[in-house]
């Protein structure tokens, strides 16, 4: 597809190579990884991580994809499911990965036009066909994207099976390590040992949460207005405004319930007549509320729930951020303990064989917004040898889905500024331009 650059150059992408990259080093022999239950909640989707880094300043004469290769065969040394197929058991109608170092797909391109010239806030724009198509076959797959600058970008697609954030920063970091020849930090587990209780037991409100659904409901789920992919800047001062906003009365709110309470409150601006309420969610990491010590921190898989709240549209119009964002912090406790996984690895349990999924993502509840906190997924850690990136966020290749998102990440500017990625509704998107806190990323935000 041919894209029309802020620089009226047309922007274009043809791919130049593809690699089939196998670990140098595999198991003995193939063998079956079974999912956990957490895994079966992960919906399958394709979740896409981008980079991008300036002109490599680097002596090498080795070409950099011809680094990235050696150093990825290496690293599926350690991370040995990402470089196996992902199919279906006939028995259980249940996902599995096969670890036979089928391996992971590289492929190069080169693009058109300069780093500086992309328009970044436009995520339809900056990614529909420049991206090469999924295969089933590889649920790892890279693109290697030159631009005419010198600058590099490195799209990192993985599937949900695989793993979350968590997960796939660990594999990120790990690759960047390998690559320098630095000592590995994370020893991956690949266990996926998170049993149900016997015999299960669960809150009866999990069943208002969650559903049972197969691969196909989640791939043709009705249709709506939630296709804009949109990339912003929000600076520190704004961040730092909000929290203060939140925390009135001697109550103490993080940044994430301060934002939370802010984007709940301007969401009311872009609901229409027929709705009196709406809801807000939020994913919440288990790791450290299933062991002490956060001894699940190098656990490989999917370990996460959702919390949510809703409030009447009234409701959000008369309270303030210090009091919306109460109401944040309250839902998000009900989903940080060790009960609550609990609960849900065992609901799971009850509900098997099949995937699993929100209500509420299917497009079952009513308007609603997810967020994302990625305040410790690695940016400026990714760095393959040639410095650190200026842009490192994420987005989902999906063409529909019930709910809309937005992803934080922490700036690779290290200026206590975000990055968020977001998947919205029209009115949404204009609900949050409106204000100067939703920045649209530019190449001048990236110091491009």
């Amino acid at each position: 597809m041919e894209v029309e650059a802020p620089g009226h150059e047309i922007f274009e992408v043809n791919f130049t190579g593809r690699s089939i990259i196998k670990a140098v080093n595999p198991l003995p022999g193939p063998h079956i990884l079974t999912l956990s239950n957490l895994d079966l909640l992960s919906g399958r989707f394709p979740v896409t991580y981008f980079y991008f880094y300036h002109k490599p300043l680097v002596s090498n004469l080795t070409p950099i994809v011809d680094i990235l290769k050696s150093s990825l065969a290496e690293t599926l040394n350690y991370y040995y499911p990402f470089a196996g197929r992902i199919v279906q058991n006939l028995n259980t109608s249940e996902p599995e990965i096969i670890c036979d170092n089928n391996g992971a797909l590289l492929v190069e391109a080169q693009a058109n036009i300069r780093l500086k010239e992309l328009n970044f806030y436009d995520l339809n724009q900056l990614l529909q066909g420049k991206l090469v198509k999924l295969s089933p076959d590889f649920p790892l797959q890279v693109q290697v994207t030159h631009y005419t600058c010198g600058g590099i970008s490195i799209t990192f697609t993985f599937d949900h099976a695989l793993g979350d954030a968590s997960a796939f920063g660990n594999f990120l970091v790990s690759w960047s390590e390998i690559t320098q020849k630095k000592q590995m930090s994370c020893i991956p587990d690949h266990r996926r040992n998170l049993r149900a209780r016997f015999p299960p037991s669960y809150h009866p409100s999990l069943d208002q949460t969650f559903v049972k659904c197969t691969i196909e409901e989640i791939i043709n789920m009705p249709t709506t207005k939630i296709r804009l992919k949109r990339l912003y800047h929000i600076d520190a001062a704004s961040i730092e405004r909000l929290q203060k906003l939140a925390c009135v009365n001697g109550n103490k709110r993080t940044k994430i319930e301060a934002f939370s309470a802010y984007v709940w409150k301007v969401m009311i601006n872009a609901i229409d007549q027929s709705h009196s309420k709406c809801k807000m969610g939020w994913l919440v990491d288990g790791r450290a509320r299933m062991c002490e010590e956060n001894s699940m921190s190098n656990y490989i898989g999917n370990v996460l729930s959702v919390a949510f709240a809703e409030a009447s549209l009234i409701e959000l119009k008369q309270d303030s951020i210090s009091d919306i964002a109460n109401n944040v912090h309250e839902a998000i406790s009900k989903a940080t303990t060790q009960d609550h996984f609990l609960d849900l690895i065992d609901w799971i349990e009850c509900h098997r064989p099949g995937l699993m999924l929100s209500r509420i993502v299917l497009g079952q509840g009513g308007p609603a917004l997810v967020l994302s906190s990625g305040r410790r997924f690695p940016v400026a850690e990714v760095d393959f040898g040639f410095g650190s990136p200026v842009l490192g966020t994420v987005c989902s290749t999906i063409e529909r889905i019930g709910v809309a998102y937005l992803n934080q990440r922490q700036s690779a500017r290290g200026d206590g500024s975000w990055t968020i990625s977001a998947i919205l509704w029209p009115e949404l998107a204009a609900a949050l331009e409106s204000d100067s806190i939703f920045q649209p990323m530019s190449a001048n935000h990236l110091q491009l």
